[in-house]
């Protein structure tokens, strides 16, 4: 029986500089979602990589004295390294300038120069060239840059154009009939109003630089980044090359994870040229927000105040650096990086909520029963709101995942801790453990702790999966217990499982001391 498919995207990465914590997030949600499609039982396609062609690595490049392969080869080492450091589990990177990828986009631009979609004309606007894009003189904020306030250069050169403009009635259709393609909310409305204020054709190609993938039967042209950049999720797959089974199997998308400032491009721009090539669109685009400094300010290598996210996973290890961008930040809306916000995470969620669960948990099983606990146990009825709660998890986690409402789904889970913590104050364990006729009782009570944290250490496996087989050897819990299966089949756990108490899952930080060292790496 074949397994369901998920196919999931990043944005492919523009390597001009370092990756900061920005790019993490995006990826960091990317690869919870992939993780908890695994665990589901899909078969699972996630792709990330970078874009690498355009002017402005043709400038930089030449300010370092360096070709242009040279460079982006240095650079993508850069992410590589990092989603290496992060444990990413991308299934594929793809480069756009990987030699299949290339020739792709050569067949896709002459298939749609065949069919008239593409034309040759001349262009005239306004260029930034940190962000790639052409502005009308009407689209510009005091005569700068929209997107990132810089100054804006006026091009005039030959050019062929996409006509993107006859498709816009269709992609208002698709917003009209398919709400859900587009999320959240407010990303549908903002590309609509954009759409019906007048959408341009779209220049495809640039003769002047020449970092880029050559107009194969027009070589003083270069495809121009975004025909280039967002096929990259069909090529991909194979899409334009002798084997094209990946695409059969894996597209249309599920969904593509970009941030805000790309929404445009992939809401109206990647729809057409879909639309124009005959194939089938993606089912969702997720435009998430920005993470913003305590004054503000986006996260943006471009304005140079960008988070080391090596730095980070360096002194917290990865698992809490990514349990806070998932649980601190709804997915979606804009949030303030804080140094204090992170290191409280980790002291209150994690330190003192999780961390101490399970050494108070392994602890008492150790001190009262050598470790193992004794098969006969005495249930009470005030087990029953605990274990319907850790029943009940997985339905509601659910729910949220479906949305990628990460932060809810943890928040859930942590509902969860918080009760089995509050769970041993109420039951009081130590003094059960000095009365011989409540033997029974107490080891029924560690053993709901421990059901507690088997759940706990299946569901957290998405977004800490690091920390969840250090849970899983400490409570004594095989791989047949950590099944998605059995995530809300009470009982699992072997009663006779082996308990051996380890080092603190998260140690405590002295907030102050570690803000003064912090503020010295991050701003």
């Amino acid at each position: 029986m074949n397994k369901k498919t998920f196919y999931i995207t990043t944005p492919i990465y523009y390597p001009s500089g370092n990756p900061h914590l920005g790019h993490s997030y995006c990826t960091v949600a990317a690869d919870v979602m992939a993780r908890y499609k695994r665990l589901a039982g899909y078969d699972v396609m996630f792709l990330t990589g970078t874009d690498e062609h355009g002017q402005k690595i043709e400038l930089n490049a030449q300010k370092e004295d360096m070709q242009p392969k040279e460079y982006v080869d240095k650079l993508v080492s850069e992410f590589r390294r990092l989603w290496d450091i992060m444990d990413i589990s991308n299934d594929r990177y793809i480069r756009t300038t990987d030699d299949y990828h290339v020739r792709a986009v050569q067949k896709i631009f002459k298939k749609l120069y065949d069919k008239g979609e593409i034309y040759k004309g001349k262009y005239e606007g306004w260029y930034c060239t940190p962000c790639e894009s052409f502005w009308t003189e009407t689209q510009l904020v005091d005569g700068k840059c929209p997107d990132c306030g810089r100054e804006v250069k006026l091009t005039r050169e030959e050019a062929y154009f996409f006509k993107l403009a006859k498709y816009a009635d269709r992609i208002l259709k698709l917003y009209e009939e398919n709400p859900e393609f587009l999320e959240p909310e407010s990303r549908r409305h903002e590309m609509a109003n954009f759409i019906k204020n007048g959408l341009n054709d779209l220049c495809v190609s640039r003769t002047s630089f020449s970092w880029g993938i050559p107009v194969e039967f027009d070589k003083k042209h270069v495809v121009y980044v975004w025909l280039d950049a967002l096929t990259n999720y069909i090529t991909a797959l194979g899409y334009g090359s002798d084997d094209d089974s990946d695409f059969k199997k894996y597209w249309p998308a599920d969904v593509h994870f970009v941030g805000k400032e790309i929404v445009r491009f992939h809401a109206i721009i990647w729809p057409a040229i879909l639309m124009a090539l005959d194939l089938p669109l993606p089912r969702k685009i997720f435009g998430h927000g920005w993470l913003l400094f305590g004054d503000g300010t986006k996260m943006s290598k471009s304005k140079g105040n960008v988070v080391d996210p090596k730095i980070l996973c360096d002194r917290y290890g990865v698992d809490a650096i990514k349990y806070f961008l998932m649980r601190e930040i709804p997915f979606g809306a804009d949030s303030v990086f804080t140094n204090e916000a992170l290191i409280k995470r980790i002291n209150f969620d994690l330190a003192n909520d999780l961390g101490n669960l399970l050494s108070r948990t392994t602890s008492m099983i150790e001190k009262y029963f050598n470790g193992v606990l004794p098969e006969i146990i005495e249930k009470n009825n005030e087990d029953n709101d605990l274990i319907d709660t850790a029943v009940s998890l997985k339905e509601k986690y659910i729910v949220y995942m479906e949305k990628f409402q990460f932060s809810n789904a943890l928040a859930k889970v942590w509902k969860l801790i918080s009760k089995a913590n509050k769970y041993i104050d109420e039951t009081a364990p130590w003094a059960l453990s000095r009365d011989k006729n409540r033997l029974s009782r107490l080891a029924c009570v560690l053993y709901n702790l421990c059901e507690v944290l088997r759940i706990v250490s299946i569901l957290i496996t998405p977004f800490m999966p690091n920390t969840s087989p250090i849970i899983a050897e400490q409570i004594g819990a095989t791989d047949e217990v950590l099944s998605w299966e059995l995530t809300n089949k009470w009982g699992s756990l072997s009663r006779t499982a082996k308990i051996k108490k380890g080092d603190p899952l998260f140690p405590r930080i002295d907030i102050q001391k570690e803000l003064e060292e912090l503020n010295k790496f991050v701003n």
